[in-house]
């Protein structure tokens, strides 16, 4: 995310229109790490309890539920990319930077793909995913505990480089040996301890009691995964950071929808839910829920049988992987500066505790 994504002092009510404010709750986001003690209390009862029916019967990344995928990371992408779609003056603000990009990833993946490895490729992408989860996560805390600029980015990086070794033991576990592998575990604890320890240093700038519970939260998210990794329960591990994400982008989603379309829908999408009478709190959530199954399940053998019967040829996963991948790619990118203070999109954002 950006330097200050989400977590720039919030714009005082007034700018969003009486009649269709809405507020982001501080309270909300804080209870979706509820998802940490429970995640940790289930590997636990596994352990004790259930002689590790969960850990032998669960995938080893969520990535191989489908329906993980349509409930989880493939929609709020979705999400993000019909927001910005949909709005055409943010289409129009944003042009230059989308062209930009789009060529950029066209050079990396498509032509680089030819010189560069796969998992060169796989780590890069691995990185940026990690540091986008948890930059999303520690901007938004930053709004609440507000610490320096240099304790922020020590815990910033600190827990970004931890979750780099966690996620890739977890997805590149296969092609690593025994040795690698116990590398990983080894400098992931180590950076986790440094977590701790930094956190434990900065915590004296933080002067409220919802700061600390927002500080400790997000460390808490990084060493959850870690131990979950340790344990070899990758699903969970994965879940924990996967479900207070894409949770608190959806939560920004409809307050943004809700105070932009609320009293006069201005794009087609809320114009025609306002003639069908569908709330808009749905509406951005169900229409990317939608179109995330129609691609991930029916997205490549539909493409697959067009190609065929036009031209003869299949062309494998390009719906799923380089559709999805694109949308994926820009999402990160584009929320690096579309929430960023000041940006169209804060105009309808205001917080609450």
């Amino acid at each position: 995310m950006s330097a200050r994504p989400f977590s720039d002092q919030a714009i005082a009510a007034q700018d969003i229109p009486d009649d269709s404010q809405l507020a982001v709750s501080f309270r909300l986001l804080l209870g979706l790490y509820a998802i940490i003690p429970l995640c940790l209390s289930l590997q636990l009862l596994d352990s004790w309890f259930w002689q590790g029916f969960l850990q032998e019967h669960l995938p080893s990344s969520p990535k191989q539920f489908l329906l993980f995928q349509i409930i989880f990371g493939t929609p709020h992408i979705v999400a993000s990319s019909i927001l910005l779609a949909s709005n055409t003056e943010y289409l129009k603000f944003y042009k230059l930077k989308i062209i930009l990009m789009t060529l950029a990833i066209m050079m990396i993946f498509g032509v680089g793909s030819l010189f560069i490895s796969y998992k060169a490729l796989y780590v890069t992408v691995a990185a940026w995913t990690v540091y986008h989860v948890l930059k999303q996560q520690l901007g938004v805390g930053r709004g609440v505990y507000r610490l320096p600029d240099w304790a922020f980015y020590l815990i910033l990086w600190l827990s970004v480089a931890a979750g780099i070794f966690v996620y890739i033991g977890i997805f590149l576990k296969n092609s690593l040996d025994a040795q690698q592998l116990e590398l990983i575990k080894l400098v992931a604890g180590g950076l986790c301890a440094g977590l701790v320890c930094s956190a434990l240093l900065c915590r004296r700038y933080v002067t409220t009691q919802s700061g600390r519970y927002f500080l400790w939260s997000n460390v808490l998210l990084v060493l959850s995964s870690f131990y979950l990794f340790v344990q070899q329960y990758y699903f969970l591990a994965i879940l924990v950071p996967r479900l207070v994400h894409d949770a608190t982008a959806y939560i920004f989603y409809v307050v943004h929808d809700y105070n932009k379309h609320h009293s006069h829908p201005q794009n087609f999408m809320y114009r025609y839910a306002a003639r069908c009478h569908v709330p808009v709190f749905i509406v951005l959530p169900l229409c990317s829920f939608v179109l995330a199954f129609v691609l991930q399940s029916c997205g490549d053998g539909a493409l697959n049988a067009l190609t065929e019967f036009l031209f003869g040829v299949e062309i494998n996963k390009a719906v799923t992987l380089g559709f999805l991948g694109y949308l994926a790619l820009m999402h990160y990118y584009t929320e690096a500066f579309t929430w960023k203070q000041g940006s169209p999109y804060r105009r309808f954002i205001a917080f609450s505790k």
